[in-house]
């Protein structure tokens, strides 16, 4: 009875604690991040395994850099390098943003359109997409983005049959502890291709620059201060590896779910949603599609609006605009136009012939390549003491920054490489 009472007391205060870092979490799940993890599995089997094992401590690294900036500043990235940089590094990071998140949002509501086409085939694949824009639009503009996170984070649960398929498959379990502990590299394009994508869509700049927001907006919204307390460091850093573990075990089992189903059936190319789908084919039969299809829309609902939201948040601190998903259109109408430019760009992609899968793989490589210039701004921001004052980053969190602006910067400069000049 008394261990029953004190699990539930830490259950309580564990979900207490839980905020930006589990909808981050969540939102890093997103359709590219799927798909990214479908075609790895797919494509070298257990192979990328241990990129879960090696992203999870260094994207919770980075998560906490930008979810500690945005509690002891107040402001968000953006904000933080319009007050203490020069414009053109603000002006810089912004124009880099811009494209990786517009294609993003765009190969989102496309892999949406073409998950519900396979339920209603009857309905063509753009017209979903149009649908799922204008839905987006009016819930992103008519209702608290934490009211429609609480109602879609129940949805995104439908990934955990990933977690799953893998124990009902004959599996070599030894051959996968050794995946996962002993890194497989392969000096090609095509899995250095592979290796920046699931680099990119787990390390995504863009959660850099939403984390330290949603931070500084809660910090507003409960004290109208920027005073900083250890004790909201350390629950702020709680948040943030529960919600990096969650979104890096998903990310695991997709891996392993594709190597188990596709890779050893010859599947080793995933062209449309309907082969990505054949992976929970095991578990669910002739639901495969509907459980595939769910678990897109849903992380598709919950990550569109954190992608469009980050964007505007940039632009607004970058010109001073009023900002705030919790505000109405008339309250902030710049910050909301950016987010419908965002969308309707991010539709008008779905019409230059680039297959669902294809897009949501190219935006998770152009992350990759872009990164490291954001990861090197974040550590620039959190070892600066005018800006960070106590708060600076310890030893062990420049030690996991570097290696990963090393690795990030690594991985792109190879696949560079071997597209260009090999």
């Amino acid at each position: 009875m008394a261990k029953s009472k004190g699990f539930k007391d830490w259950l309580k205060r564990t979900m207490n604690i839980l905020g930006p870092g589990l909808i981050t979490g969540a939102s890093d799940d997103d359709p590219s991040g799927i798909a990214t993890y479908s075609q790895a599995g797919a494509g070298f089997g257990n192979a990328t395994l241990w990129t879960a094992l090696l992203s999870f401590p260094l994207m919770a690294a980075m998560q906490e850099m930008c979810a500690r900036i945005g509690i002891v500043t107040g402001e968000g990235l953006a904000g933080t390098l319009k007050k203490y940089y020069s414009k053109p590094v603000l002006y810089f990071i912004v124009l880099l943003s811009f494209p990786a998140i517009v294609l993003n949002i765009g190969a989102d509501i496309e892999g949406m359109g073409a998950v519900a086409n396979l339920i209603v085939p009857s309905v063509n694949a753009p017209v979903f997409s149009f649908i799922f824009t204008v839905i987006l639009l009016v819930c992103i503009i008519y209702f608290p983005y934490q009211k429609i996170a609480s109602i879609l984070k129940y949805l995104c649960a439908i990934l955990l049959v990933y977690l799953v398929v893998p124990f009902i498959v004959k599996q070599d379990w030894m051959q996968i502890v050794k995946s996962t502990f002993i890194p497989t590299i392969h000096f090609d394009k095509e899995f250095l291709n592979i290796l920046v994508a699931i680099l990119g869509t787990t390390i995504s700049p863009y959660l850099f620059f939403w984390q330290a927001t949603m931070e500084s907006e809660g910090k507003k919204e409960a004290k109208g201060s920027i005073m900083v307390d250890k004790k909201e460091v350390i629950s702020m850093q709680k948040d943030v590896s529960i919600g990096m573990l969650l979104s890096n075990v998903v990310m695991f089992f997709i891996i392993l779910t594709a190597a188990s189903v596709l890779f050893k059936n010859g599947i080793h190319k995933i062209d449309t949603v309907e082969q990505a789908a054949e992976a929970l084919k095991p578990l669910a039969g002739n639901l495969a599609y509907l459980l595939f299809a769910l678990g897109v829309l849903g992380t598709g609902f919950l990550a569109i609006p954190v992608l469009s939201g980050c964007l505007s948040y940039m632009f607004a601190e970058t010109f001073g605009w009023e900002e705030g998903l919790d505000k109405k259109f008339h309250e902030a109408k710049g910050f909301y136009i950016i987010i419908i430019i965002s969308l309707v760009v991010g539709l008008g992609l779905n019409f230059l012939g680039i297959s669902p899968i294809q897009a949501l793989v190219y935006t998770a490589v152009l992350y990759g390549l872009t990164a490291p210039v954001a990861i090197a701004i974040v550590m620039h921001i959190c070892n600066n003491k005018k800006i960070m004052g106590k708060f600076t980053n310890h030893p062990i969190s420049n030690i996991a920054g570097v290696i990963t602006f090393l690795l990030m910067g690594t991985a792109a400069v190879m696949l560079i490489y071997f597209q260009f000049f090999s």
